[in-house]
């Protein structure tokens, strides 16, 4: 029988860090578990790759939400990673930490140690940040290199140089200070190459005899004695591969990410009990908060055709992709080296406001509607706004007690009041910025939603028509204090009136950030290997101003 100190299920972003970290320790034994195989295709490593990775199923979940209301009764695709590195191999490479009121407001909730002086020095220490930062907020020797954008395209120039003269100042780091205000996106991608969590961390530790990582095997079921986990149930190769089972003498830890932890935790009879026992399971731990309180943030896109202008969308095709394709073998700044956005803008839906409430993207590119990720031919930029701290909240269920199907992933877009309301605000706020004076030149017509489409009605049937997910579910397994009756982990992400387990990635999140996710779940898996290994915390940075 197979048996280790740790047992991490989910070599996604969180649990390639935990590997890292837990296996640093050469007393203790580790043992990751991968549902995809390894991360050696090319595609997740070149940046631009992200295209074609979101529809390839031996690398992505591609799960699909329910329909709802407020997406006009469509099945949104909702894509996942699933090979080493999960998610952090076939995103976007965004790195943005979020507000500091994110993370005073988890600690305002119960939960201990977790306000923004407690995480930023976990922020620090995990990043080795190439460019302008302050010291006080940037880290210069961790594992994941974060860069600035080197392709200053003339519309994304335009783009920034039309908010400055509207009143949005240009923001020279988003992660520091400050987030408000527009500027180019940061992220994970080093000399023209995606740097996953498993390039910056799980690969350096498989080196050490102590960690064995195991790709193919997808987990069926947790092993309890009483209330403590003591190990994991998977088959290997798949439905009709053999049943294996592993042992944990310390513990099991849950990095499967906001929707295959609760999936497992429900399918080993941790739920919500009159549920559990419709899907025919049998209640092992009742604990109604596992599936609940899922968020997500909703982008529909604002898409204008360009005049005067080649755009990306030309550079993609071709004798031009075969130029770009050369630059970036030689080494040279190409598309194929780029994120998929360009400028990140933060701004307030309402002046009365301290901080922004709404974040939109813009690119010198726009995207074939009903075909994600695919480039138009015709030159094109487009926006993408949407509220960044939504209210309305779904859930992650069981479908059947079949751990190979699908489970029921309903976020519940938009039927909170304040959510239309803010996200109404901040597609005029797209508008307004792609008509800007420095984009008049190179401004032929609105595309989508069009000039016809002017009220809020008629701005939220244009949201509910094409708005679509951006990629960030989390807050499945919140974290949250004893009183908090839908919480599912303490704030030592110990999953509550168990022992030897816990959840370790975005399901935990008690609210939404007002960020991409990626580079929270650093923090929370870092976080979470020092709670594992009895270390002491750094010291908070408490901040005067």
């Amino acid at each position: 029988m197979d048996t280790f100190d740790y047992v991490i299920v989910g070599a996604g972003t969180a649990g390639c860090i935990l590997a890292n970290r837990l296996s640093e320790d050469a007393g203790v034994t580790v043992c990751v578990l991968e549902a995809g195989p390894r991360d050696w295709h090319p595609y997740i490593h070149i940046p631009a790759g992200f295209i074609k990775l979101f529809s390839m199923p031996k690398l992505n979940w591609l799960y699909t939400q329910e329909p709802s209301e407020w997406t006009g009764g469509r099945r949104i695709v909702a894509p996942r990673g699933k090979t080493l590195g999960g998610s952090s191999s076939i995103n976007g490479h965004i790195y943005n930490r979020g507000q500091r009121g994110d993370y005073d407001g988890w600690a305002q909730r119960g939960n201990r140690s977790w306000g923004y002086a407690d995480v930023l020095p976990y922020f620090k220490r995990l990043e080795r940040r190439i460019g302008d930062g302050d010291e006080t907020f940037r880290g210069r020797s961790g594992g994941i290199t974060i860069t600035d954008i080197d392709y200053f395209h003339p519309l994304s120039e335009a783009f920034i140089a039309g908010a400055v003269e509207m009143g949005i100042p240009r923001n020279p780091d988003y992660n520091g200070e400050s987030q408000l205000g527009i500027n180019y996106a940061q992220r994970a991608i080093l000399t023209g190459r995606r740097v996953s969590a498993a390039r910056a961390f799980l690969h350096p530790a498989m080196k050490r005899p102590n960690l064995d990582v195991r790709t193919k095997v997808h987990a069926t079921g947790l092993i309890f004695e009483g209330k403590r986990a003591a190990g994991v149930r998977y088959r290997k190769g798949g439905r009709n591969g053999p049943a294996l089972e592993v042992r944990a003498r310390r513990e099991v830890i849950l990095s499967g990410g906001t929707f295959n932890s609760p999936q497992l935790l429900q399918l080993s009879g941790v739920g919500a009990p009159d549920f559990l026992k419709s899907k025919g399971i049998p209640v092992h731990h009742a604990l109604p908060g596992v599936g609940e309180n899922l968020r997500d943030h909703y982008a529909p896109r604002v898409s204008v055709r360009v005049k005067n202008m080649s755009t990306i969308n030309e550079s993609s095709r071709g004798l031009n992709l075969a130029a770009e394709i050369f630059k970036w073998v030689t080494g040279g700044k190409s598309i194929l080296g780029l994120s998929p956005t360009q400028v990140y803008c933060f701004w307030k839906s309402d002046d009365a406001l301290e901080t922004s409430d709404i974040q939109l993207t813009f690119t010198p590119a726009s995207y074939r509607e009903g075909y994600q990720g695919q480039l138009e031919p015709e030159p094109g930029m487009t926006s993408a706004p949407w509220q960044q701290r939504p209210e309305s909240k779904g859930y992650v269920r069981l479908k059947s007690a079949d751990p190979f199907e699908q489970p029921a992933i309903q976020p519940n877009y938009l039927t909170e009041e304040v959510d239309r309301r803010v996200l109404v605000a901040a597609m005029r706020l797209a508008r307004k910025l792609l008509k800007s004076r420095p984009l008049a030149p190179y401004y032929d017509y609105e595309d989508f939603p069009g000039d016809k489409v002017q009220s809020d009605d008629e701005l939220l049937g244009a949201a509910k028509e094409r708005g679509t997910t951006t990629f960030h579910p989390m807050g499945t397994c919140r974290m949250g204090p004893q009183n908090d009756p839908t919480s599912v982990v303490d704030d030592e992400l110990r999953v509550r009136g168990l022992e030897g387990l816990r959840v370790v990635d975005a399901s935990i999140m008690p609210m939404m950030l007002s960020a991409n996710l990626n580079a929270g779940v650093m923090m929370i898996a870092d976080k979470a290997s020092d709670f594992i290994r009895g270390k002491a915390p750094p010291q908070p940075i408490i901040l005067t101003r």
